[in-house]
């Protein structure tokens, strides 16, 4: 099922750089966000081809919106799917948007697929076998990085849409000095974290289940034995996530921070 997820990702990818080419065409849905062609295009591509493989999971995209909790809640299993994330990095064309594909069990991800179509770049996690990176056509990569403990100095990713100077403040409070700030968009700051080119994301402003499903799991099975600490939990009665510090070992409440 995995290599069905990764070609359905590059089909995906595919088809929004058919679009990154051309002026991009901008609407803004009811929350303020931006909406394009090719994210309908994408979503249309990643749900038809789940329904084909998998008819009896159902699929959450961020295009179809989100059954009532009451139709969810006894659901054990289910696709989750940002068919566009990072829309501002498309439409700005920095390349740091990805196609973001999760399969939930449980409340986690386990397995996920994240896709940087601009250059070529897939991330891959699954429960059974790790995470990976792979790049250009070469070989995959396995990815198997430590989780950071605290005290300490840390490199540590930030939102190129959203970033603000109050972050190493605030973790400064928990005895981790920002020795490094790595900005990246999308949910390409988990990846980063995952493969050791920084150390933490925290994340203090808001996001939905779909932007970090995916991501999540590249993260929570790039360790070396067993799996990594993630705070995230899914299908919650809101699909808004709270604040989070993706990489440290155990739990921190950065909502008070």
């Amino acid at each position: 099922m995995l290599n069905q997820v990764i070609k359905t990702a590059e089909k995906a990818g595919k088809k929004i750089l058919e679009f990154y080419e051309t002026d991009v065409e901008v609407i803004t849905k009811d929350d303020n966000s931006p909406l394009t062609k090719a994210d309908l295009a994408a979503h249309h591509i990643i749900v038809d081809a789940l329904k084909e493989m998998d008819p009896e999971t159902p699929v959450i995209s961020e295009e179809s919106g989100i059954p009532e909790y009451s139709e969810r809640e006894s659901w054990d299993r289910f696709w989750l799917v940002d068919p566009l994330d990072g829309t501002k990095e498309f439409i700005k064309k920095n390349g740091e948007f990805t196609v973001n594909i999760a399969l939930i069990e449980n409340k986690k991800p386990v397995l996920g697929v994240v896709y940087v179509p601009a250059f070529d770049v897939m991330y891959y996690g699954e429960e059974s076998i790790g995470s990976y990176k792979k790049a250009n056509g070469e070989s995959a990569e396995k990815l198997e990085t430590p989780e950071f403990e605290a005290p300490g100095k840390a490199r540590i990713v930030v939102s190129r849409s959203h970033g603000d100077d109050t972050t190493a403040k605030k973790l400064k409070g928990i005895g981790i000095e920002v020795s490094e700030e790595v900005p990246s968009g999308s949910s390409i700051k988990f990846c980063l974290v995952a493969e050791g080119k920084a150390d933490l994301y925290p994340r203090l402003g808001p996001t939905m289940e779909w932007d970090t499903a995916a991501a999540d799991a590249v993260y929570r099975f790039s360790a070396k034995d067993g799996e990594k600490y993630s705070p995230l939990t899914y299908n919650k009665e809101s699909f808004k996530n709270p604040y989070f510090l993706i990489g440290l070992n155990e739990y921190v409440n950065v909502e008070n921070l």
